[in-house]
């Protein structure tokens, strides 16, 4: 093995690497080691203090090696490893505001974002009850410092990027905070109201409509997804935030496929597929969403009624709804019978009707409507389904007295 194949490995701290350098380079003199010699003890109880307590021997070598380790972390970080600019931070500054340096360098980096989701954010800056993570970080090496801050560097990327997004469309840090969405979602969202033309984040009504739009005018068109959308980057968007937008964007167009496919409904997609829950972001307006339930399930009421509200049109509309037949408020006497026979060959599903009053009638009146259909179905069921009404005589007679039937 020859001599240049072995190299010295020096496991030291940086700041005693920085101290002997500085010493044997002339760069620091007799006068600062005094001066460090003086200070290092007092930030050694003062850091044992700050994390427990010192009055304890263990405490107290904790505390040296925490005010060494944050000397280093400082003095590395900020002369990027050379030890001449290392020394000669040393010499021009207090040994104490080099490990007040290093404590910064660490409290700065706890404060920031660990997540994008803006439920877990507790604001920005330290806070005395992260004060054990700091105990924890105040012995780590500077190359898990850079992992750590550049990882949480991308976070706060897309955190602010997200803010600037949101306050851009009408909402700020503190609306986000109480949605708790991720910023992820925030900006997927912003970019597709982007490319609508819309100014303001939509709440759950507006985004419907704006996944309906979008499919009415590309989903038919081949290719679609990556050919004819070209979903853009705001053009006042700040360079800093790009590249962490870009990749959101990227997201966006590979959704689309999936967003654009008319056999599945918006709310299932968005709101109940695995894949798809959380991951695009609206307000959340609960009198938007039943003034906009109330207005649908008024027109489709109107529809199935005919605007019929007395007990036997709705009681024919129920069982129509029950026995799987086209919805009818009156019925003859020919398409009453022809009714039972399919009741008594496939089943009548009460629950059905029942379903069919939730999702369709006016709220103010759907216990009323199902207390009438409980009430008819209890009554009637046992003659609907009778095997011994061959003629279907007392079925059809039931119905022509509790429900709409004409000539």
């Amino acid at each position: 093995m020859t001599p240049h194949a072995v190299s010295l490995f020096d496991a030291r701290p940086f700041f005693e690497k920085a101290l002997a350098y500085g010493v044997q380079h002339c760069i620091i003199g007799q006068t600062k080691l005094d001066a460090i010699c003086q200070d290092a003890p007092k930030g050694m109880v003062q850091i044992a203090r700050y994390f427990g307590t010192e009055f304890l021997r263990p405490e107290l070598e904790k505390g040296r090696e925490r005010i060494v380790n944050l000397v280093s972390l400082y003095l590395e970080s900020t002369s990027g490893g050379d030890l001449r600019l290392a020394a000669e931070s040393l010499r021009d500054h207090s040994f104490l505001s080099r490990s007040k340096g290093g404590s910064d360098m660490l409290k700065a980096l706890i404060a920031m974002p660990q997540n994008s989701h803006f439920g877990m954010h507790e604001g920005r800056g330290f806070s005395d009850d992260q004060i054990p993570l700091l105990a924890k970080w105040s012995l780590r090496t500077l190359p898990e410092y850079q992992l750590e801050l550049d990882q949480r560097s991308q976070i706060a990327q897309l955190v602010d990027a997200a803010v600037w997004m949101a306050e851009a469309m009408g909402l700020d840090a503190t609306d986000l905070e109480e949605a708790g969405k991720d910023a992820e979602a925030v900006i997927r969202t912003a970019l597709l109201a982007h490319f609508s033309k819309r100014t303001e984040m939509p709440d759950w009504v507006a985004f419907e409509k704006m996944i309906a739009a979008l499919r009415k005018k590309y989903a038919a068109i081949p290719g679609a997804p990556s050919a004819a959308i070209s979903i853009t980057l705001p053009k006042d968007l700040p360079k800093s935030f790009r590249a962490a937008v870009e990749a959101v964007r990227q997201s966006v167009l590979a959704d689309m496929p999936r967003m654009l496919d008319t056999s599945l409904a918006v709310r299932k997609l968005f709101d109940q597929t695995p894949a798809f829950m959380g991951r695009y972001f609206w307000l959340e307006d609960a009198i938007s969403e039943v003034d906009h339930f109330d207005r649908s399930a008024s027109a489709a009421w109107n529809k199935a009624t005919g605007g019929h509200g007395d007990d036997g049109s709705l009681l024919t509309l129920f069982l129509c709804v029950a026995a799987g037949s086209p919805h009818k408020t009156v019925l003859t006497e020919k398409s009453a019978a022809a009714l039972v026979r399919k009741v008594r060959k496939s089943g009548l599903q009460p629950v059905l009707a029942t379903q069919f009053i939730h999702s369709h009638a006016p709220a103010h009146h759907q216990a009323d409507y199902v207390q009438l259909w409980d009430a008819f179905v209890a009554e009637a069921q046992s003659t609907l389904i009778s095997d011994f009404d061959h003629t279907l005589k007392d079925a059809v007679s039931l119905l022509r007295r509790e429900c709409n039937i004409g000539p």
